[in-house]
């Protein structure tokens, strides 16, 4: 099954510095039939303008992922941990039994991300951060996985980790491109740019820039790029 939330369904945040797409429930914004997706309890769709960002604040027991877009965010945190992550990279922080961080965009040029929060399943842990790059440009063939929480994944130094049995996966299609992906569990897309279909045996849906979806009792699902797009799937409990 595939359940399209549009853009237009999303929640909205505008503070000037920071505009924000919400398909969950966060800050000002409550929808009692949008509170989550399993285990995956926020994703933000912000735009931060440059010279902005958000002040130190505390996090615990939370899995935060951040995928830049484009410009990039600079990191600060209570554990020692500073950098700077740019379009094209992901950063995870396992927040465990507590951290305090502030993230600033010091770039010169508007900073837009995808902020993705899923539920730990091993709590208090020593909080710690990491950053990566990713070649997820230009996929053909399959989907990048960037993050992942299985067992069997660890030790990898190619890919991010976090406390939760899940998979987040991401890929930059040329047009006409079609590829197949295998679900665990369940899965959320995104629509980061561009337009492609979703195909589950007769039922197809279109996803432009913005949109999401929900895909349960899925297990292989086929992606068509109608333009060039970015896109990003996460496998879920």
């Amino acid at each position: 099954m595939i359940k399209k939330i549009s853009s237009a369904q999303l929640g909205r945040g505008e503070h000037g510095w920071l505009s924000s797409r919400f398909h969950f429930s966060f800050a000002d914004y409550y929808n009692p039939q949008r509170m989550g997706f399993g285990k995956l309890r926020v994703i933000n769709d912000d735009i931060i303008k440059a010279g902005y960002g958000f002040d130190a604040h505390p996090h615990r027991n939370m899995e935060i992922i951040t995928y830049v877009r484009s410009g990039e965010i600079s990191h600060q945190d209570s554990e020692g941990n500073k950098g700077v992550t740019r379009a094209g990279e992901v950063q995870v922080m396992s927040a465990g039994s507590g951290i305090v961080h502030a993230e600033y965009n010091l770039g010169t040029e508007p900073l837009t991300l995808y902020q993705i929060w899923i539920e730990t399943n091993v709590h208090n842990v020593k909080p710690r951060w990491q950053t990566l790059p990713f070649p997820t440009r230009d996929n053909v063939e399959q989907l990048t996985l960037l993050v992942s929480g299985y067992e069997q994944d660890q030790g990898n130094a190619k890919l991010l980790s976090i406390y939760q049995h899940a998979r987040i996966y991401a890929g930059v299609l040329k047009k006409g491109s079609v590829i197949e992906h295998t679900i665990d569990q369940q899965a959320y897309l995104l629509a980061s740019q561009g337009e492609f279909s979703i195909i589950d045996g007769s039922e197809q849906v279109v996803l432009r820039k913005g949109d999401g979806a929900e895909v349960t009792n899925v297990k292989t699902l086929t992606i068509s790029a109608i333009t060039d797009c970015e896109l990003l799937l996460i496998d879920t409990p």
